[in-house]
């Protein structure tokens, strides 16, 4: 049995292959290194009864993680899941990798993630590579969940939000400024508490104030981490994760004016990247 997964901060997506060519999906939390030890990440798996019970099965896993940019971090990643599927060989990359993996189709192109967090690369079908680093939620993550998120709570503790949605933060979620700094500064996950804030994008959509700041933000991810390929209008420029499915249009109309050709617009990508293990892989790649 072959164990697929793709990780980002907020929820784990896996495929369990099995010998008789079916398959079973499962979810759980999401993996970082950054936030996440290997008894969180062990005990996420053993949680899911599901997952857990075929964990003496698994001969093999190819896992995608947020926060895997290093050999170090990786391993953390690693010995997690080796307390759970200790019979199993282990390969455990970024998911940046997995998202270029998910969307290739035989072209080379750019692949850029706008979920909890941002990141861009370019995969050429066999190595994949950046050009500029992901800088995480404090000091980058331009366009993503935590992004927008941090500037929708700062514009409502400086009154600068439209009424309708200061009212839905102040009346219904009874969001205080004590709530907001303790969750950002106090707690863990500040990245996950931010982009939760972006169902609130999602239910005022239409809304002026919503729009600009998506297109701003998109515009901003752009710039930063497209247009510093060189070759960012000649490929295709795939998208993977919540942020560019659910604002797809405003995405589009913003790489529109840059000249940037969107390719594929997934929200997730388990299902690519199951497609591209089984035609391309069981030989693991590495990003560069």
């Amino acid at each position: 049995m072959y164990l697929i997964a793709d990780s980002g901060s907020t929820k784990c997506d896996w495929m369990l292959l099995k010998d008789n060519n079916q398959s079973e999906s499962f979810s759980t939390m999401g993996f970082n290194p950054f936030f996440h030890n290997e008894s969180i990440i062990s005990n996420a798996i053993k949680n899911n009864e599901g997952l857990y019970k075929y964990a003496n099965e698994v001969e093999l896993i190819f896992l995608y993680s947020a926060g895997c940019s290093s050999k170090e971090l990786k391993l953390i990643v690693e010995r997690g899941l080796r307390e759970v599927f200790s019979k199993a060989n282990i390969y455990v990359d970024h998911d940046l990798v997995g998202a270029a993996f998910s969307t290739y189709s035989g072209v080379p192109g750019i692949t850029c993630i706008l979920g909890t967090g941002s990141n861009s690369c370019f995969f050429d079908g066999d190595n994949v590579t950046e050009e500029v680093p992901a800088l995480g939620y404090i000091l980058g993550d331009e366009g993503s969940g935590s992004y927008f998120g941090k500037k929708l709570l700062a514009d409502y503790l400086y009154k600068k939000l439209p009424a309708d949605i200061h009212a839905k933060l102040q009346d219904e979620l009874r969001l205080t400024k004590k709530d907001i700094f303790e969750n950002v500064y106090m707690k863990p996950h500040a990245n996950v508490y931010l982009a939760s804030f972006m169902k609130i994008f999602s239910s005022f959509k239409d809304n002026a104030y919503v729009k600009t700041s998506v297109a701003a933000g998109m515009k901003h991810f752009l710039e930063n981490h497209v247009c510093c390929f060189s070759n960012h209008q000649t490929v295709p420029v795939h998208f993977i994760g919540s942020i560019a499915y659910h604002f797809e249009d405003i995405l589009k109309a913003e790489a529109k004016k840059l000249n940037i050709e969107v390719g594929n617009i997934i929200k997730k990508p388990i299902d690519g990247l199951v497609d591209y293990h089984m035609k391309y892989l069981i030989k693991p790649k590495v990003a560069k």
